[in-house]
């Protein structure tokens, strides 16, 4: 009897099984999942972690409810069920509608009021006012600037102060405030560490900010996210969280170590490339992020910002820059560019110039 009762039951067994096994198959792919987002190492990611937190669960107020009472109405009122009330003639509840309308407007002005608050709490141009939630800013410390720029398809870190640069590798003290300058060569990219804070985007031409700071040691994946070219896949770094005698010893192996980087070798750096290792100078140019941002760093173009000076100023006069020396942009380009008005050594003096005159007149 008790052999013919566990064949009866054994059928169970294999469901049992299969069921573990699609458990199983369906739980697989989370484990590829990097969970750095909502776990970060940075106090301004660790509160954008925050925010979507409590963001998703705001929204689960409704959501959930909406489901559940969803199923709870197919169910008790099917067609078979003749005990359910049956009200054909029904059209309206004051008390129903107050319900259906008051809850999402009461949920949408919190995430509204919290949205808000974010955003300027969290805007990456504003400077950090602490560290962490527990621990605010130490007296004198100053924020490490960094210069970055996106290349094709490398990234170039340039630290002013130290006056040291880096090709895919970025290098920073924990718990000291960072000051980010971005940009880019040639096309838009977009300067990502999840550990430390959310995507700026790096344009030419243009100069975005982030200040951020990171809490703990370790090595942290950064990217670029936004799709630039062939060699997009492969933009990626390493960020290196280090103590404050450990970045002090990098920053001094750079200088002996490195080469300097002049602008005839950022020139040649800035040409398209993949799968770039780790490159170190010892020296950076002076001036040459600004060049970078104003495209006039082979200082045969005139800079962006003294045209903008220029243009300010009332312009080039009659007949414009049709008389004016001018360049192609490139042997594959018919485009070209001003080149006799000022140069990067002299622009100096003729903005100034342009400026008198125009107070005069």
């Amino acid at each position: 009897m008790y052999l013919k009762a566990s064949a009866k039951t054994s059928p169970a067994g294999p469901l049992r099984s299969l069921a573990r096994l699609g458990l199983l198959a369906l739980a697989l792919p989370l484990t590829a999942c990097n969970m750095v987002v909502m776990k970060p190492s940075g106090d301004i990611a660790n509160q954008q972690a925050q925010l979507i937190v409590a963001s998703t669960l705001l929204m689960l107020l409704i959501i959930v409810p909406v489901i559940i009472l969803t199923l709870v109405f197919a169910f008790r009122y099917r067609a078979s069920n003749t005990q359910a009330t049956y009200s054909p003639e029904w059209d309206h509840s004051t008390r129903l509608e107050l319900i259906i309308w008051g809850a999402p407007l009461l949920i949408i002005i919190a995430l509204g009021a919290m949205t808000w608050i974010s955003t300027h709490k969290l805007d990456p141009f504003r400077p950090l006012e602490r560290l962490d939630a527990q621990r605010a800013i130490p007296a004198g410390v100053e924020p490490l600037n960094v210069e970055v720029v996106a290349l094709d398809w490398k990234w170039l870190f340039i630290y002013p102060d130290q006056g040291v640069a880096t090709v895919n590798e970025l290098v920073a003290p924990v718990d000291r405030p960072i000051h980010f300058k971005i940009s880019s060569s040639t096309v838009m990219n977009a300067f990502y560490v999840p550990a430390m804070a959310g995507m700026i985007y790096a344009m030419p031409g243009m100069q975005s900010q982030l200040h951020a700071v990171i809490n703990k040691p370790g090595v942290y994946d950064g990217f670029s996210s936004n799709f630039s070219g062939d060699g997009f896949s492969h933009m990626r770094f390493k960020f290196h969280g280090l103590s404050n005698d450990e970045f002090a010893a990098w920053v001094e192996r750079n200088k002996a170590d490195g080469v300097a980087l002049t602008k005839e070798l950022y020139l040649d750096l800035e040409k398209p490339s993949e799968r770039q290792p780790v490159r170190r100078y010892s020296s950076v140019a002076p001036g040459l992020f600004d060049a970078v941002v104003n495209r006039c760093v082979d200082g045969s173009k005139m800079c962006m910002g003294q045209m903008m000076a220029i243009d300010a100023a009332g312009g080039g006069g009659k007949g414009a820059i049709d008389g004016l020396a001018s360049k192609p942009w490139s042997n594959e380009q018919k485009r070209i560019f001003v080149a006799a008005l000022c140069t990067p050594d002299n622009a100096g003096q003729y903005a100034s110039q342009w400026q008198a005159s125009a107070t005069r007149n």
